[in-house]
């Protein structure tokens, strides 16, 4: 297979799952803002840092909901907007269109029409069902892949790319949480700020798997312990090295060569496992997840160079 094609389908499933999970943080960013006594311009402020665009607001400038639809939804300017990843992902869709198939494609380009004709108004006029909107139109476009795509190279970099950019945005997930709760200095919480770690549940539509495993017991402990350890949670860093790891090991025995990508993200996979949450509490959430993001930018070189693109 062509390098420029492996590109395209990684880098087209990394920008959906950036467009759903910047879709997720403008939600938890909408429901911490909505808490009594909550200082919504930090919060506000937390979401644009967390997708990467808290450079563009100045220190003093007001951050409000409206400056946060234009910028993290409309703006075609800022690469994490969502209207920008479909626009990307489509673009690296039509490159290679062939190797889709038609419900991949009409998914994607559907998506693609309708945030065309957004504008900011209308966002807000119904913020949420924007929201649930582009979640939906990025479960339609992998459902169609699960269930029509061939299991050969393609799917594996499609997959790839799909399963590191989710563990990106589930550390930028939990990031954007530190900027207004400080979970180092101690586990007793009010329930405001129980509620903002829940919040988390909530823009993973998590909320009823937690509660499965985890019943009522919403401490932050243990909610970072299923958004990083948990095995089972399709979201969790440890599932997407898992299936991180089972791509890039598929591509290896196909092309009979392995990488240092390879060994990266196996020992990533490994260390996480050996690990308990207490000891990452230990050594400090905003430090844990500041390493697992620039391993993960690591990790995105490494399998670039690999593949020669």
């Amino acid at each position: 297979m062509l390098s420029r094609t492996a590109e395209s389908l990684f880098w087209m499933a990394r920008y959906l799952e950036r467009a759903e999970a910047t879709a997720q943080l403008v939600e938890m960013g909408r429901r911490m803002a909505m808490l009594p006594g909550a200082h919504g311009r930090e919060e506000w402020r937390s979401v644009a840092a967390a997708a990467g665009a808290g450079a563009a607001f100045r220190p003093d400038e007001e951050i409000g909901e409206a400056e946060v639809c234009r910028r993290l939804i409309l703006d075609e300017d800022n690469p994490s907007s969502i209207r920008a990843c479909f626009g990307r992902a489509r673009h690296n869709a039509r490159a290679v269109r062939t190797a889709l198939t038609a419900e991949m494609w009409e998914g994607l380009n559907d998506g693609w029409r309708w945030l065309g004709g957004l504008e900011v108004d209308s966002v807000r006029q119904d913020l949420p069902a924007t929201l649930d909107r582009v979640r939906n139109l990025s479960a339609l476009f992998r459902g169609a892949a699960l269930t029509t795509m061939l299991r050969g190279a393609r799917y594996d970099f499609l997959s790839a790319g799909a399963f590191l950019e989710r563990a990106d945005m589930t550390l930028r997930l939990l990031d954007a949480k530190y900027f207004v709760l400080l979970p180092e200095t101690g586990l007793l919480l009010d329930n405001r700020d129980r509620y903002r770690w829940i919040s988390l549940l909530h823009a993973t539509s998590a909320l009823r798997a937690y509660h499965y495993v985890y019943r009522g017991d919403f401490s932050p402990s243990n909610i970072a312990h299923f958004m990083i350890l948990n095995l089972d949670f399709p979201c969790s860093l440890a599932f997407c090295y898992d299936g991180l790891g089972a791509a890039l090991g598929r591509l290896a025995n196909r092309y009979g060569a392995r990488h240092d990508c390879h060994a990266t993200v196996e020992e990533a996979a490994r260390r996480l496992k050996n690990r308990g949450i207490d000891d990452i509490f230990d050594e400090g959430l905003h430090q844990f997840l500041l390493a697992a993001l620039q391993l993960n930018a690591r990790l995105s070189g490494e399998l670039s160079g690999a593949y020669h693109f």
